[in-house]
């Protein structure tokens, strides 16, 4: 009869706003919870019978929206290894170092732990280990994934193989000059060695370039030994090089005594037609010589510092002042992220619905970008979240009410038939 269906829909009006007051709640505990992502009651009525003369009430049901595709504001952080996303994506946690059974979180409160791995609490954050320029070394899939180990490069030393040389030899000095530069260069343990470059006009608009045996920084002690002729530097008349020859020149160096490897070193002298490298042009000055500028790729030993996360890439500090990239970190992206599984800690699982990850680095192929020293804020609003609790309070009254109604009509009827 209509008395009993009214009571059961007031039944399950009481249960729906009791399950969106529970959705509230939690919402609203969670407004400073980091990559927190809000949930929402989704009501719909259930099945009505009706008829000229009846009317069977279905009530009301409720199902959960998660909104987990919803960007949070992106906030400062002063621990340089928290990060957050901008844009689409998760990032990807594991249980273990060498687990294979992926999560994906948005909340990016990544720290080092005792053993070097970033971690949030049980998680490790996953990525791809990259070379000294970034680029991932390994491949961009799941199987090469891995737990970001900061201690995996946690010193750094690199042998010179690349020196930029600029100067001007002078134009007017005479042949058989001689001048002298030094060069610093690293062996491939990272030691400082200077050489000694003595340039020497040998006709006009010839010069050799000759260099001596690297030293220690001071002087005193030889480390190494050069091998290899003189190299042979031709000047066009307007001043700028010629050629070189040999062409390309290098500088081979064996026999190192702190226990390196030989060092084969490529020279950078300069564009053939043009004054970028070595030139020859007259100074004017008083007392001639040879100001040697150089950029070389060699690196002195460094002990690991600090990490620091930027564009997606990890970077580790050294006690030299030099830093390097390490690991790419993974952003997975979904087809239907908001169909993804809630496992707690605000960590999420594939499901059918949400279908399997695709694994991107920062903001390639659609995946947002991963920024350093930020976190991605709470997606709950308490302003919102009171006013959605007050509509449920309300509905929640009247559906007492119906029940209060329906109780005295009751009891009207039983007065009547007896």
């Amino acid at each position: 009869m209509s008395l009993s269906g009214a009571l059961n829909s007031a039944v399950s009006a009481l249960s729906a706003q009791s399950t969106a007051l529970a959705m509230i709640s939690d919402n609203i505990a969670n407004a400073s919870t980091y990559g927190y992502k809000t949930v929402s009651a989704s009501f719909e009525s259930l099945l009505t019978g009706t008829s000229a003369s009846t009317y069977s009430s279905g009530g009301v049901a409720v199902g959960t929206l998660s909104n987990i595709s919803m960007q949070g504001l992106l906030t400062s952080s002063t621990t340089s290894t928290n990060m957050a996303i901008d844009g689409n994506g998760f990032f990807v946690v594991t249980t273990g170092t060498g687990s294979t059974n992926t999560s994906y979180t948005r909340n990016g409160q990544f720290s080092v732990d005792e053993s070097g791995y970033l971690t949030n609490g049980e998680y490790y954050l996953q990525g791809w280990p990259t070379d000294a320029d970034g680029n991932v070394t390994g491949g961009t899939t799941a199987s090469a994934l891995q737990s970001i180990n900061t201690n995996s490069v946690s010193s750094i030393a690199a042998a010179t193989t690349e020196i930029s040389m600029q100067a001007n030899l002078p134009a007017e000095a005479a042949v058989g000059a001689t001048f002298t530069s030094e060069v610093e260069i690293y062996d491939s343990l990272g030691t400082a060695a200077k050489t000694t470059v003595t340039w020497a006009k040998t006709a006009e608009n010839t010069w050799t370039a000759t260099f001596g045996n690297p030293t220690s920084t001071d002087g005193t002690t030889q480390l190494g030994t050069v091998s290899g002729s003189a190299i042979t530097i031709n000047f066009n008349d307007d001043g700028t090089l010629a050629s070189t020859s040999p062409s390309p020149p290098s500088l081979s160096i064996t026999a190192w005594t702190t226990g390196a490897a030989d060092s084969s070193i490529s020279l950078d002298m300069g564009t053939a037609g043009t004054s970028s490298g070595l030139s020859q042009l007259s100074t004017s000055a008083e007392t001639l010589s040879v100001s040697l500028e150089t950029e070389q790729d060699g690196v002195s030993f460094g002990s690991l510092t600090g990490i620091k996360v930027t564009d997606g890439t990890v970077y580790a500090s050294y006690d030299n002042g030099k830093e390097r990239a390490i690991y790419k970190v993974a952003v997975a992206t979904f087809n239907n992220p908001d169909g993804l599984t809630a496992l707690g800690s605000g960590v999420y699982g594939a499901s059918s619905e949400s279908g399997g990850g695709t694994l991107n680095v920062a903001g390639a192929n659609g995946a947002g970008n991963v920024l350093g020293s930020k976190l991605e804020a709470s997606t709950s609003d308490t302003s919102t979240e009171f006013s959605n609790m007050m509509s449920a309070q309300q509905a929640y009254s009247a559906a007492a009410q119906v029940m209060s109604a329906a109780n005295k009509m009751y009891d009207t009827l039983i007065s009547a038939v007896r």
